[in-house]
């Protein structure tokens, strides 16, 4: 992987942010910050996402004469694997260079703990238990998940364990307690 594309995942793990837009940002905000590259998908009028091939960023609103509130970002590093370093986006390359196909989480996690950005792990959801595992930082509410076995919908073809699945943010404490203190049955 280069430098300066690790460089991307090191500031959106240690910032929460993605190019300084953050979960909260309104559409025009996000817009500013990626572009105008990205495909919108609004199946009910209540949600929305815009998907920039590595990224996406979702909001909710009450109705339709309400504005959009942001809710969360995702980075699908998954799709990588799949599409190559155009699926990171016109602004992402442009800004931090190649995007290789696989991201490994240890070297994430070391280089982070470097920085001072420890990552914690956190429970699943039985139904999710035996193929991830999740990562969360707490100061930026940030959390990493991470290939634990193969599956369904991750064969090795495409990503090998120990690879980051998807980057998140928010995740708040609360859910992070809910996991926690949840007993799955």
């Amino acid at each position: 992987m280069t430098p300066y594309s690790l460089a991307f995942y090191l500031n959106v793990v240690t910032s929460g942010t993605v190019l300084g837009a953050q979960p909260a940002d309104t559409p025009d905000q996000v817009t500013k910050a990626l572009g105008t590259d990205y495909a919108e998908n609004s199946p009910n009028g209540s949600q929305m996402w815009r998907d920039y091939g590595l990224t996406e960023f979702f909001w909710e609103r009450a109705s339709a004469e309400h504005p959009w509130t942001g809710h969360h970002f995702t980075l699908q590093v998954h799709r990588l694997a799949r599409g190559g370093g155009k699926v990171a986006g016109e602004r992402l390359r442009s800004r931090y260079g190649r995007f290789d196909r696989r991201l490994r989480f240890e070297k994430l996690r070391r280089l982070l703990e470097r920085r001072g950005t420890p990552l914690v792990e956190i429970p699943e959801p039985p139904v999710q238990a035996p193929y991830y595992r999740t990562y969360w930082q707490p100061a930026s509410r940030v959390s990493v998940s991470v290939i634990r076995a193969h599956g369904e919908y991750v064969t090795p073809d495409t990503l090998r364990i120990g690879d980051v699945y998807h980057i998140l943010a928010p995740m708040t404490p609360e859910e992070v307690d809910w996991r926690t203190s949840r007993q799955w049955s």
